[in-house]
């Protein structure tokens, strides 16, 4: 019988098999991925022949068809290694090609989800725009006009992670422009397609080898058969997609953590003050047991709302137990990570504060896990909003 307070044993397995890989393979580009804000080309379709794309993808599709539980800890174990690799892979396995195989039709994901789970194609996602951030969907300003078999886009979307790197992404634009927050159609866009380019490549504070950028649609024309979902129902993918989507950020939070308190603990058995290891000091000591009991209770919280998503289909989300949920496990998720890296950099000392150190790299990531997928004054208003509804 498994413990409902632990991984079953092949969920297990599945991440002690992701960390040799994160710590072998994607552990020694992290450094560099951070300094020049690289990308390494190869990696995806080594990942893709591994069979660690397209993870909830049908293997009709070229998936692993495995579980939601199992995305949440192979990004668990590649961000303890490479969080910045760990994010990109959740916004192309995750954001792109989990929704598309959720919402797309037979036609989109017969012709796109084979290279995607091989890695020969890169998903992103294009939802914030200039204009918006937390209003979404009321604030759009990218409109998708019916012209023969075409919609031709106009529009910019903004803090798009892997936008610079992207083959395909799923961008949301507005095809009726009287029906407010809904009238928001998905379409699947070749980054090939005229009238598409990357405006700006976005320098970031954190997570900078993942590839952030500011897209723009000039007459870029998108066949209609490339709609994912309804016509004018984008919503309803928007905001079933959010609720995995911050089931899926969790992980994250938890893999930075657990390097955190590794490193935290091997400086302080190493690093000597007055004669001793500042591991022997109690105030020392205080930090990293702290650190170790909001670890715990992250991953308690993440694997419930990793669990709770694996029975709740991508329409039946964005509202209920499930929205209340995802909201209240990323918001303490990312709140605590904040707590875990102030906590090891104070144990790092100066040598925390050092750009190039590894827990500085750490350190800048977690402020974004308190912005992304909702912020966490949003959290709070999914949240209360789900309590006063009863």
């Amino acid at each position: 019988m498994t413990n409902a307070f632990e991984l079953a044993d092949e969920h297990r397995e599945l991440l002690d098999h992701c960390d040799r890989i994160g710590r072998d393979v994607l552990y020694p580009l992290a450094q560099r991925m951070d300094n020049d804000e690289w990308w390494p080309e190869d990696i995806m379709p080594q990942l893709g022949e591994l069979g660690l794309l397209g993870v909830t993808v049908d293997s009709k599709y070229g998936g692993a068809g495995l579980d939601f539980m199992s995305c949440g800890v192979i990004a668990q174990a590649f961000s303890r290694w490479n969080h910045a690799f760990g994010l990109a892979w959740v916004v192309h396995d995750n954001l792109f090609a989990n929704n598309v195989f959720a919402n797309g039709s037979e036609y989109l994901k017969e012709k796109y989800l084979p290279d995607v789970c091989a890695g020969k194609k890169i998903g992103a996602l294009g939802l914030t725009e200039p204009g918006a951030g937390s209003d979404a969907l009321g604030s759009m300003r990218t409109t998708a006009v019916k012209d023969g078999d075409d919609y031709v886009l106009n529009g910019t979307k903004i803090y798009i992670t892997n936008g610079p790197i992207a083959d395909v992404v799923l961008v949301y634009a507005k095809t009726n422009k009287n029906a407010g927050s809904k009238g928001i159609t998905a379409f699947l866009l070749e980054t090939t397609a005229p009238g598409f380019k990357v405006a700006q490549k976005l320098k970031k504070m954190g997570f900078r080898g993942s590839q952030t950028a500011e897209l723009v649609f000039e007459d870029c024309r998108v066949p209609a058969k490339n709609i994912v979902g309804e016509l004018d129902q984008g919503h309803k993918v928007v905001m079933s997609g959010l609720d995995l989507e911050r089931a899926m950020i969790n992980p994250i939070c938890v893999g930075i953590a657990e390097r955190a308190l590794e490193l935290s603990v091997e400086y302080a058995k190493t690093r000597e003050q007055f004669g001793k290891p500042i591991a022997s000091f109690q105030m020392v000591q205080s930090r990293l047991a702290d650190m170790y009991t909001l670890i715990e209770s992250m991953k308690l919280m993440t694997y419930k709302a990793l669990s709770a998503c694996q029975s709740v289909g991508h329409g039946e989300a964005g509202r209920g137990e499930i929205h209340k949920l995802t909201a209240a496990a990323i918001m303490y998720a990312a709140n605590s990570l904040n707590t875990v890296l102030d906590n090891g950099v104070q144990i790092h000392g100066g040598s925390g504060y050092i750009w190039e150190s590894e827990m500085n790299r750490l350190f800048r990531a977690t402020k974004l896990l308190e912005i992304g997928a909702g912020t966490t004054e949003v959290r709070k208003l999914i949240i209360a909003g789900e309590l006063l509804a009863k």
